[in-house]
């Protein structure tokens, strides 16, 4: 068994010319019929058509190639923080990574420079986790209805807000909300004009803003018709002094 190197030539089309570029490709053989042995210091024996033939037994433009290390260089979003050590795959790390700077191969030399430990665990961030600041951007652009009922007479609470939020997909303690400064009661058909924006703390650090409003909610002919698009519609401040903090809150167009 052995391997060789077989050039190929891959034509580019560059204006009116063409580039003849030579390509590197391994491939691992195995005769078929292995030839006969010959004494030492005997003639060899000639080889016959039939010990040209091979089986392939690895190509290594396919072969799957094995993961990389990288040292990230800055803050990647959903990633890590700088000076983690991720294992990516080649394509995944090239692409990604390594070529719009984001981060440099694990190399000792590099870990070195950099005094890179990788078993020991990251304590100082500018986040609390690398999902934060995606997280933070997703709350301030939802616009979180709560439905209550039309009907019966309640008064928001915060169990409330951590059930609507939980219809919209987020688990939220009721200890990371902090409710508006005024108590809100219905029913009251004047609260479906106006909105008004809670406090959510992520792992006990990061704090974010979140822009609510009331639906009420009723069966039959009580039912309120449906408005299409009512998130994209800007509302009325129900707090004044959280005027500035709903207008600093993107509205999806």
């Amino acid at each position: 068994m052995f391997s060789f190197r077989l050039p190929l030539n891959k034509v580019i089309v560059a204006g009116p010319n063409l580039l003849y570029q030579q390509t590197r490709n391994t491939f691992i053989l195995k005769r078929k019929w292995p030839p006969p042995l010959h004494k030492k210091g005997g003639k060899p024996s000639k080889l016959r058509a039939r010990h040209f033939v091979y089986d392939l037994v690895e190509d290594t433009n396919v072969t799957k190639q094995p993961d990389v290390k990288v040292i990230l260089s800055q803050f990647v979003d959903g990633v890590g923080n700088a000076g983690d050590v991720l294992t990516l795959r080649p394509t995944i790390a090239y692409r990604d990574f390594l070529m719009p700077g984001l981060a440099m191969y694990a190399s000792p030399e590099n870990l070195a420079k950099h005094k890179v430990d990788e078993k020991k665990p990251k304590i100082e961030s500018e986040y609390s986790s690398p999902y934060v600041q995606r997280t933070l951007g997703c709350l301030s652009r939802l616009v979180l209805q709560i439905t209550m009922s039309k009907t019966q007479p309640w008064t928001l609470e915060p169990w409330h807000v951590r059930v609507s939020f939980r219809k919209a997909g987020f688990v939220v303690p009721e200890h990371a909300i902090t409710m508006p400064p005024v108590t809100i009661k219905g029913p009251d058909l004047s609260l479906q004009e106006k909105e008004f924006a809670v406090t959510v703390k992520v792992n006990n650090k990061e704090e974010v803003n979140v822009r609510c409003r009331i639906h009420h909610w009723a069966t039959g002919l009580e039912r309120l018709p449906w408005v299409p698009y009512h998130w994209k519609e800007p509302k009325e401040a129900l707090v004044p002094e959280q005027a500035s903090v709903l207008e600093s809150l993107p509205l999806l167009k």
